[in-house]
């Protein structure tokens, strides 16, 4: 055995803050487990919830949720996952951003690996896929509905993405300058993505695990979103 001695690999992760954004509705059932499985992820981050007017008790839950690191708003009309998140934007202070919805479709511990890009230096903008390992566990209808609405963005914004519509966004802080949401509901989720690529920012994906749930266990996206987010499509990348 060599005498040498031996060095560990010291791999150096910039200092940064997270924002974490949470738009909440009618989710008394998992915004707390929520909120668990978000601290139990070691990054120095902020937690900005917006509950957009709930009236299932999700408000009185979140009135005994006060921390040192979360900022609890709360709308006095509902608006719309867009609208929330427009309120939540103005809160934040961190170097990254992140959407999480307050159901349990998405892991938290996936954080990190939105990170890993942005981190490296190679992206400003990271989405987090779900269809890298092939069809995620979600209904035919919203399956086909992503396929469509992620080709018409390809097409319209010379974009590769795979998953457009999903929720887990991470954006620099930089990335979201000058952005002002302007979609009160679930077409937020084709707005910001043609504003980062008018703006010339390119996104990087990256696989993340996923839970689709049902619309009998809460799931509240419409036919009329698709219709909507295609309406958005169109009218930012026509618009001077």
């Amino acid at each position: 055995m060599s005498g040498e001695r031996q060095h560990d690999t010291v791999i150096l992760v910039p200092a940064m803050r997270l924002s974490v954004v949470i738009p909440v509705y009618n989710e008394r059932a998992t915004i707390h487990a929520v909120l668990d499985r978000v601290d139990a992820v070691d990054l120095d981050k902020e937690i900005v919830i917006v509950d957009d007017c709930s009236s299932d008790g999700t408000q009185a839950v979140l009135q005994q949720a006060h921390a040192a690191h979360r900022i609890i708003l709360f709308h006095e009309t509902n608006q719309g996952k867009g609208a929330a998140l427009r309120t939540g934007l103005k809160h934040v202070s961190g170097d990254y951003v992140v959407i999480q919805d307050a159901d349990l479709e998405y892991d938290p511990r996936d954080y990190v690996k939105l990170l890993e890009p942005a981190l490296a230096g190679r992206a400003q903008v990271v989405y987090g896929t779900r269809f890298a390992t092939g069809r995620p566990p979600m209904s035919w209808r919203y399956w086909i509905g992503n396929r469509l609405l992620t080709g018409l963005t390809n097409v319209l914004y010379g974009s590769r993405l795979s998953d457009m519509e999903t929720c887990y966004k991470l954006f620099a802080a930089k990335a979201l300058e000058g952005i002002r949401i302007e979609s009160n509901r679930f077409n937020v989720e084709p707005e910001l993505t043609a504003k980062v690529l008018r703006k010339g920012y390119a996104v990087e994906e990256v696989p993340i695990s996923y839970y689709g749930r049902k619309v009998s266990e809460g799931k509240k996206i419409s036919s009329k979103d698709f219709v909507s987010a295609v309406w958005t499509l169109l009218k930012y990348r026509f618009r001077k």
